[in-house]
């Protein structure tokens, strides 16, 4: 299916490949520590061991990123790029203000790890509108 996608870049393929690789991994480690088997290990160094495995395929998905944007044409690479960094901007902003939320006017807690879906989040607001790559 993703071979026969009309216009699709060989880069374009191998990002698709790796999210899903990546994506899968992580749905299949985070079904797996949603059980109560993990519980025993909390506040132990294991439990450091179990937070670094249900990130790595987070941070495999980053570089399948980073990835399709050094082996693609100047244009992709260029908007992609400016993509990312508008909505690391907007990410960051929207997380600073949370954050002097919580300090100073009571705002809910919000775990940290959301901000890896506020960020896609903030990409698939931002990429419509980022089009060119000058």
């Amino acid at each position: 299916m993703i071979k026969s996608s009309p216009g699709w870049t060989p880069a374009a393929r191998r990002y698709v490949f790796r999210t899903l690789a990546f994506m899968g991994g992580y749905v299949a480690i985070i079904i797996a520590v949603s059980s109560n088997a993990f519980d025993d290990i909390r506040n132990t160094p294991a439990a450091w061991a179990l937070a670094l495995t249900v990130s790595a395929p987070v941070i495999g998905q980053i570089w399948a990123t980073l990835a399709l944007m050094r082996e693609s044409d100047e244009f992709v690479r260029a908007v992609t790029a400016k993509q990312f960094i508008a909505a690391t901007g907007l990410t960051m902003a929207a997380a600073t203000v949370w954050g002097f939320g919580e300090t100073f006017a009571g705002a809910p807690h919000i775990s940290t790890w959301l901000i890896y879906p506020a960020f896609w989040a903030s990409f698939g607001l931002v990429a419509p509108f980022i089009r060119a790559s000058n």
